[in-house]
This record gives structure tokens, sequence and C-alpha cells, in this order.
């Protein structure tokens, strides 16, 4: 299966991306599995965390049913170093066309992030597979509802920044996509089993309202 078709498939079941910002790479595998083990299978590990490289190497060789890849992408080395240790998902807080283009050439997903509209007009123009809605604590439901309006239908839509079982209903309501869950869901020293059970809030509140 391509990055892109498993992407999808993921995006289908559960479109939740858990990002493990300061993840130790001694607990990736550990973590990574109590988050599969609750359905949650699109894994973040962002460029700022200790040994992130290593951490996605990791999960990407324990974990093959999950799709593994970075956050806080920067520049098209760091999208290269990412394709080498065996990530798939590009993830960026911001819009840049050669990370895109970078990681689209290496065959895998891009996800920019994005504010305004020009930004996520140029951000599909480039070939982003979704967009990251970011920061969400400023992109209200009604700026997701005024952005839905204007993009195309298919384009995937992700609020990412603040994000809790609790804000997701608004967001889904006004066009969202799915979610990336930060520190609600994995903070650096949390336990394996505490991650999980954050894990499962998340995937029973998507299964609620993502109908």
């Amino acid at each position: 299966m391509t990055p892109h078709a498993k992407f999808t498939a993921a995006m289908t079941a559960v479109p939740l991306v858990a990002i493990l910002r300061g993840l130790p790479s001694t607990d990736a595998v550990e973590v990574g599995r109590a988050l599969v083990a609750q359905g949650l299978t699109i894994i973040e590990v962002p460029l700022n965390s200790p040994q992130p490289l290593t951490s996605i190497e990791a999960l990407a060789a324990a974990l093959p049913d999950a799709f593994v890849g970075a956050g806080t992408v920067l520049t098209p080395q760091q999208v290269r170093d990412v394709h080498a240790a065996g990530g798939r998902l590009i993830v960026s807080p911001h819009f840049n066309a050669e990370v895109v283009q970078t990681a689209l050439r290496l065959g895998l997903v891009c996800l920019p992030g994005v504010m305004t509209p020009s930004e996520a007009f140029a951000a599909l123009a480039a070939g982003a597979d979704a967009l990251k809605l970011f920061p969400a604590e400023i992109i209200t439901p009604a700026a997701v509802k005024a952005l839905r309006a204007v993009l195309p239908g298919d384009a995937l839509l992700l609020p990412v920044g603040g994000i809790t079982p609790a804000s997701m209903d608004a967001y889904r309501a006004a066009g969202a996509s799915g979610f990336g869950l930060g520190s609600a869901l994995y903070r650096p020293g949390m336990a394996a089993a505490d991650v999980a059970r954050q894990a499962a809030v998340f995937v029973r509140a998507w299964r609620r309202i993502g109908a």
C-alpha cells in the first residue's frame, strides 16, 4: 500500500493525529503501541523532540500498521531525513512550498500548517494532502466554517492546537475533517497506560461526532 493510500485508510478509520512532542526515544514503541491499541494509528513525532529520527525509525519498524512521521518539519533537508528514517508523514507549522514539493517527490504525505485562505489555497495548489489549521486556539469553529465554504469540498481540514474531546464537537460541525491532538493526549513523562486512557477518550469522542 502506498503512503497516500495508507493515509487515506487511516483518515477514514479514525482521523486523529497523535502528536508526541517531547517523546523520549526510549518510550517511543511502548507509547506507540498504546495508541494503536486504542485505534489511533497516525503518529507524529515533532522534530524538536529528543532524538526524533530514532523514535520515528523505531515506531515505523515496530508498528507496521501505523502511519508514522514527523512534525515541525521546516526544511527540505528535514523531509529527506524523515524519509530516510522510515517516516511517511510530513507535518509543518507553516506552509513552505519547497517542503511540500520535496515530500511529494519522495512519495510522502504532507500536511502544511495554514491559517488564512491565501495560505490554504497556496498549500493545496502545491500538492498538500491535507491542511493543518494552526493554531486552533485562534482559528475558531466559525473560521473553519468560513474556510470550508470557499475551499474545495474534498480538502481535508485538521485543526491543531489546544484540541480537547469537549472542543471537537463545534469544530466537526463547522467542517473539520479530523484533528491533531497534542498535550491533551500526550505529555513527556506520561506512562503508556495513561496515554492509552487519553487516546480512548478521544476515539470515543470522534466516534460520537464523526459521522
